[in-house]
């Protein structure tokens, strides 16, 4: 069993980050890297990429949206309950060179799973210039931590709530048209990896974006998590989670999100409608 050892909430409760109990996965874990996550026995098989690793406290943290049923049956774990399953690290880990000059760009809870990039970056000699954005002030989320991991930081929100109101991508064009940009990487919501990669593709700077496709055993077997990148078929358990997102075919991977989408709301309504919710 997997206890969990800390657990906040965060975005009015719609974020929760859990740290978990998991010393031989924190031991071998790299930046970039994700976990198969199983609540109980009713529960599903989802992807998270890790937030975070501790190898000398023997912890790994997450950090996800609740939008389904499997999330909703995390939410409900509390502090000394435990995931029935918890497999990885897996996937591959980013490539870092050193002394790059990176542009992080991150949109709601990616911002988490670009945290340990941007960290592991600055760590290796990057100059590492961060973009987050969210929403609302309210959705957004690991500001301070963002902030020790770069040299620079930039905060948006849509509705100008916080920090620049407007979107990542009129910040990202304004360093791109100011030249000396590297690499950068993407992390959050389709469209906004698809939209980052489509403007810098014009700049023929580097892009790296980090896909959670849907995914059921993470060992490259099931063939569930396929996306298509550079007219090629990859699986984003084994060869990702993270591609060129020069070469990612975007609309496909959006269409293949949605394809249980209908389902998914289903499930997750009956969820909370079994635990007397407001179903």
């Amino acid at each position: 069993m997997f206890t969990i050892v800390n657990r906040e909430e965060m975005a009015g409760g719609t974020v929760i980050l859990n740290e978990i109990e998991a010393p031989r996965i924190a031991a071998k874990a790299r930046p970039g890297q994700f976990l198969i996550l199983k609540a109980n026995e009713n529960g599903e098989r989802i992807p998270l990429t890790m937030a975070e690793t501790d190898p000398e406290k023997g912890t790994v943290t997450v950090i996800y949206m609740v939008v389904g049923k499997s999330t909703e049956l995390f939410k409900r774990l509390k502090v000394g309950q435990a995931y029935q399953d918890v497999i990885g690290p897996l996937g591959q880990p980013t490539h870092i060179e050193p002394g790059r000059n990176v542009v992080c760009v991150g949109g709601g809870t990616g911002v988490a799973v670009l945290h340990p990039i941007a960290r592991g970056m600055k760590q290796a000699g990057c100059a590492v210039t961060s973009i987050i954005g969210a929403r609302n002030k309210d959705l957004l989320i690991l500001e301070e931590k963002m902030g020790r991991a770069s040299s620079e930081l930039h905060v948006c929100t849509d509705d100008g709530s916080y920090g620049r109101k407007g979107f990542v991508t009129e910040v990202l064009k304004e360093k791109l048209d100011a030249g000396g940009v590297d690499q950068v990487v993407a992390i959050g919501p389709v469209p906004m990896m698809k939209f980052v990669s489509l403007m810098t593709k014009d700049y023929g700077v580097p892009t790296m974006v980090s896909l959670n496709p849907i995914m059921i055993d993470g060992t490259g077997m099931c063939g569930g998590c396929r996306v298509t990148v550079g007219g090629e078929t990859k699986f984003g358990c084994v060869d990702g989670p993270e591609f060129d997102g020069h070469q990612v075919d975007f609309d496909e991977l959006i269409l293949r999100l949605r394809a249980y989408t209908e389902q998914e709301r289903c499930s997750h309504e009956r969820c909370k409608w079994e635990e007397g919710g407001n179903a």
